[in-house]
């Protein structure tokens, strides 16, 4: 019975593999696009309105009479720069530690900041710089 049901099976395959041959599938390709065709065709050279060995010759300016345009008068500004940020001042003995231009009495920790970099005082919030 098992013998059968196998024989049946592979003979249902062997027929059904000799259907008739379609034909082969066909694909499209599309040629690749590369930067070097879109560079051509997008900045392809301009004609020129005159040939190489005739240029155009420069026309004298038009002179015309007009009344004399005074320059406006700009009022003098007084520029205030803002200075650069004091620098905090080390304590002896106390490498990272500094004592704020803000607060003379009070100590701020700077240690894991680079010199020259802005610090904000904890105790004012003013910013100074790490010497």
């Amino acid at each position: 019975m098992k013998f059968s049901i196998t024989f049946a099976l592979f003979a249902v395959f062997a027929f059904s593999a000799c259907e008739i041959n379609e034909p082969p599938r066909q694909t499209r390709r599309y040629p690749a696009q590369t930067s070097t065709t879109t560079t051509t065709t997008q900045y392809q050279q301009q004609p020129q309105p005159f040939p190489d060995d005739i240029a155009p010759q420069p026309q004298p300016p038009l002179v015309t009479e007009t009344a004399p345009v005074m320059a406006p008068t700009v009022a003098p500004t007084t520029t205030t720069t803002k200075s650069d940020p004091p620098y905090g001042v080390p304590v002896p003995g106390k490498p990272g530690f500094v004592t704020s231009p803000f607060s003379p009495d009070k100590l701020t920790d700077v240690r894991g900041y680079a010199p020259g970099t802005e610090v904000k005082d904890p105790y004012t919030g003013k910013i100074f710089l790490v010497p």
